[in-house]
């Protein structure tokens, strides 16, 4: 009886009326390892600001990647085309300048697959991040923040240090396409996929470029043109005004909380791209902010202020195009590794951001 059980348990959808086996069909895969596991992430419908819209808005749950955030597709991919060009074999090393979540990424997908990583970043960043780092089996190296023009800009010393070890590579998530095949080869099938190809508009924020251009070079390709791609961008970066302007780098001003977006420059990831985007968003910090209250109190989802940058950006987005639509966007990272600012009140009045919290979310920030 114990064995028919089972078997009636285990058995397909087309051989079982129960609704329970039709559930079982439909669940997780086996992986390989960690890097298995990485993609295939769900879209979760926003229902508040769905409503609100009279469009379907969809964030691409990029924080249930193994790692934490939408960076471990760029660090598998970074890792695997040096692979694939014979540049990294058994028992190299991988050195990477980077802030925050490729640098993480990196360590895990190095864990995982027997190299050892090096992370140099500046020393301006928390110490959470550089232990989290260690943790994970990277040697890492916080040196002072200086521009990117300057030879001892975190990049340029994670260059150099590359170059001087055997079996080793710079994976230089900036201007290495890798990271933007990463999204034209996963991010981007999966969105159109999942939704049934009804995608009227994607958008996100980027800072190497490798998410939004390889999204929108796969929807653009697989819409025949249809799908508008919209860059998001938080204040002191230049990308807004840059496609405002029809292609004219402007002086960088201003700063933001955000973290990982923005950028100063026209990265090679995003380059080939550039001519594709039908728009751009700006979206302030206080914007960003009350997002994130919103999306804890409204949709149960503790998200990062990149991840609220990348809502807000939806929701302009779509109060544009007008109801019925459906726009996609990405939830990066979940609010775990900021929260000590992010649902802070003292924190947040040092910025002058405080009041961007409504009053009724204010319950939520229950840090000092």
């Amino acid at each position: 009886m114990f064995r028919l059980g089972l078997r009636r348990a285990y058995a397909t959808a087309s051989e079982c009326a129960s609704p329970y086996c039709v559930k079982v069909s439909k669940a997780q895969r086996t992986v390989n390892g960690f890097v298995g596991a990485i993609g295939n992430t769900p879209l979760i419908r926003l229902n508040r600001v769905s409503e609100e819209t009279g469009c379907d808005i969809y964030g691409k749950a990029e924080f249930m990647n193994p790692g934490g955030s939408v960076k471990d597709r760029a660090a598998l991919y970074l890792v695997k085309e040096a692979e694939e060009k014979g540049l990294l074999t058994p028992g190299g090393t991988v050195v990477e300048g980077t802030a925050g979540n490729t640098g993480i990424g990196l360590a895990h997908v190095c864990r995982s697959k027997g190299y050892k990583c090096v992370i140099y970043m500046p020393d301006t960043q928390s110490q959470g991040k550089i232990d989290l780092l260690r943790l994970l089996g990277a040697e890492v190296y916080p040196v002072p923040a200086v521009a990117f023009e300057n030879p001892q800009n975190y990049n340029h010393q994670a260059q150099r240090h590359a170059a001087s070890l055997p079996n080793a590579v710079w994976t230089n998530q900036f201007d290495n396409t890798a990271n933007r095949r990463a999204h034209i080869e996963t991010t981007g099938p999966e969105i159109w996929s999942q939704l049934a190809g009804r995608v009227d508009a994607f958008t996100c924020a980027t800072g190497t470029g490798g998410t939004l251009a390889g999204v929108t070079r796969y929807l653009k390709e697989v819409s025949d043109g249809r799908t508008e791609c919209i860059l998001a961008d938080p204040p002191g970066s230049v990308l807004h005004s840059y496609i405002q302007s029809g292609g004219k780098l402007v002086e960088r001003s201003g700063s933001s909380i955000t973290e990982g977006i923005g950028q100063g420059r026209i990265t090679d990831n995003l380059k080939p791209e550039v001519k594709l985007l039908n728009g751009s968003v700006h979206v302030s910090d206080e914007k960003s902010v009350e997002m994130v209250y919103r999306l804890l109190d409204e949709e149960g989802l503790y998200m990062g202020a990149s991840s609220a940058l990348n809502v807000v950006a939806a929701v302009e987005i779509a109060r544009r195009i007008g109801p019925g639509k459906t726009v996609a966007t990405v939830l990066c990272d979940g609010a775990y590794r900021y929260a000590d600012r992010l649902f802070s009140k003292s924190w947040l009045e040092g910025k002058g951001l405080w009041g961007a919290v409504p009053e009724h979310l204010r319950k939520y920030a229950v840090l000092a």
